[in-house]
């Protein structure tokens, strides 16, 4: 805890690559109490129903099966969530810096990929409000 915050730190690991970045982000409340509530207790929180920790293969597999339980589209995937937290992050004004930060990327171009796509849209959109496409197409 500091500063009266609790923070959540894991280590960001990607296949091939030999530096693992270390990641600290603030514990939600929500999120506190579930790990709280979790018989696992404060490092593992997501486990099997084996009472086990998910492999990486394994919780990927699993996110699967609970999409489809639920009635989601089959192309739905655990990273996909990942990438959609960076473009909320953009979306809300996050520097691809911080945006790095949180995703643990070690080269700042992979988040790049995030404000890169929502600076291009303001741009259109502020583009567009220059000019009236009605005098245009007449």
């Amino acid at each position: 805890m500091t500063d009266g915050k609790s923070y959540l730190a894991f280590v960001q690991e990607k296949t091939g690559f030999r530096d693992r970045t270390k990641v600290v982000v603030p514990l939600v409340d929500a999120l506190a109490s579930a790990i709280k509530a979790s018989p696992t207790g404060e490092h593992t929180f997501l486990i099997t129903d084996y009472g086990k920790p998910f492999s990486k293969n394994g919780f990927g597999n699993r996110f699967r099966t609970w999409c489809r339980e639920a009635g989601l589209p089959d192309d739905l995937s655990s990273h996909g969530i990942r990438k959609a937290v960076g473009t909320f992050l953009a979306e809300a004004g996050c520097t691809q810096y911080e945006i790095m930060a949180l995703h643990g990327h070690s080269d700042p171009k992979t988040s790049e990929i995030y404000t890169r796509s929502v600076d291009r849209r303001k741009l259109v959109d502020a583009a567009m409000d220059r000019i009236d496409l009605g005098k245009i197409i007449e």
